[in-house]
């Protein structure tokens, strides 16, 4: 077992862990790091805790210190930075005439490297923009490559649902998928209803899908399969939809009356 604390580095960012060392930090504390891209500012996220030695990357990195208010001044004026940086080099991508989009600009927090964000259709030869941006900046340059789901989440948006993007607000990592998540929740299969605004499957249908599938109970309660016939209590009938949150399936009897019954009380035939 190992004491740990986990440090966020941006809004919806991976969370990395720390060893807190001696210093006595809390969560949402500012902290400095030292990371693989140099040192860091970020957010401690998850307070002092034990973790098994499997579950992290040893050996750990110990947070330097707690940030003062000289080190929020350098973030803040990394931020105004990062503004010029896009202007500039969205000219040079025009002078070059690469067939690309800058998304985002980042720097370190010792402006020891600076991160260009963009997207393209397929693989850009951008040495020669590196070596111009290198020529203004004077530091470490990275140019980046991102999917359409990383430029949602960096740009941020407005889902379908009226509420910001969860992949720009909560979502730390993106998980796999697939469109049988969406015939689980009896979705429409029509692909504007189920894609976010990066054009990809919504999220929401991966971290919602256990509870449709009624997973997230602690009762091992087996739903009755959609357009099969089962006996309740008012008679028997066949499955017409099923409701995966509440636990309930809608029955179209033989008498053409519709009733919505818990699964228990829904009974298939072939089990009887």
């Amino acid at each position: 077992m190992q004491t740990v604390v986990g440090v966020r580095f941006k809004k919806a960012g991976k969370i990395y862990y720390f060893d807190p060392g001696e210093l006595t930090i809390a969560e949402f504390d500012d902290v400095i790091v030292e990371t693989a891209r140099g040192v860091e500012y970020g957010q401690i996220v998850i307070g002092p805790r034990e973790v098994k030695d499997e579950e992290i990357v040893l050996p750990l990195k110990i947070v330097q210190r707690k940030a003062t208010k000289a080190d929020l001044e350098k973030v803040e004026e990394n931020r105004s930075k990062e503004k010029e940086s896009f202007r500039i080099c969205e000219k040079k991508i025009a002078t070059h005439g690469l067939p690309m989009k800058l998304i985002d600009v980042e720097y370190t927090f010792d402006v020891n490297k600076i991160i260009f964000y963009f997207t393209a259709e397929g693989r850009i030869d951008f040495r020669d923009l590196v070596k111009d941006l290198a020529a203004v900046f004077r530091t470490r340059i990275e140019l980046r490559q991102i999917g359409v789901r990383d430029e949602a989440k960096l740009m941020g948006g407005v889902g379908c649902c009226g509420r910001s993007l969860c992949c720009s607000t909560f979502l730390g990592d993106f998980e796999p998928v697939s469109i049988r998540m969406a015939k689980e929740q009896n979705l429409s299969l029509n692909p504007t209803k189920i894609s976010g605004i990066c054009g990809r499957l919504m999220c929401c249908l991966k971290y919602e899908n256990d509870c449709y599938c009624g997973n997230c109970s602690n009762k091992k309660i087996v739903a009755p399969k959609q357009g099969s016939r089962v006996v309740t209590v008012d008679g028997e009938g066949k499955v017409i939809s099923i409701n995966g949150q509440r636990k309930s399936a809608t029955i179209l009897l033989d008498d053409n009356k519709t009733i919505v019954v818990a699964w228990e009380d829904a009974v298939e035939k072939d089990e009887q």
